[in-house]
C-alpha cells in the first residue's frame, strides 16, 4: 500500500482520489505517521435476474472432454 501525505491529499486531491478510482489502496500519513487509508468501494453486486441470465448465455461444457484436457495438461504426478 502506497502512502499519500496529508498535504498531498490537500493540494491534489483528484489526482489521489483517481488513483484510488482505478483500483489503488492508499495509506495517508501525517507528520509521518500513518492516520487513515483510502481504498475503493466494493463493486455493487448484480441483481438475481443479471446473473441468471448471463448464466444462460454461457457455452455448455462437456465434462468428459474437459476432464480429459486436463489430465493433458496437468503433471498428475504431483
Amino acid at each position: 500500500m502506497a502512502d499519500v501525505t496529508v498535504r498531498e491529499l490537500r493540494n491534489q486531491g483528484g489526482r489521489v482520489l483517481q488513483r484510488v478510482a482505478k483500483g489503488e489502496s492508499l495509506t495517508v500519513t501525517l507528520d509521518g505517521r500513518p492516520v487513515a487509508e483510502l481504498r475503493p468501494l466494493p463493486g455493487r453486486a448484480l441483481p438475481a435476474a443479471t446473473i441468471l441470465a448471463r448464466w444462460r448465455g454461457l457455452p455448455s461444457v462437456d465434462g468428459r472432454a474437459f476432464r480429459a484436457d486436463l489430465d493433458r495438461t496437468l503433471d498428475t504426478s504431483l
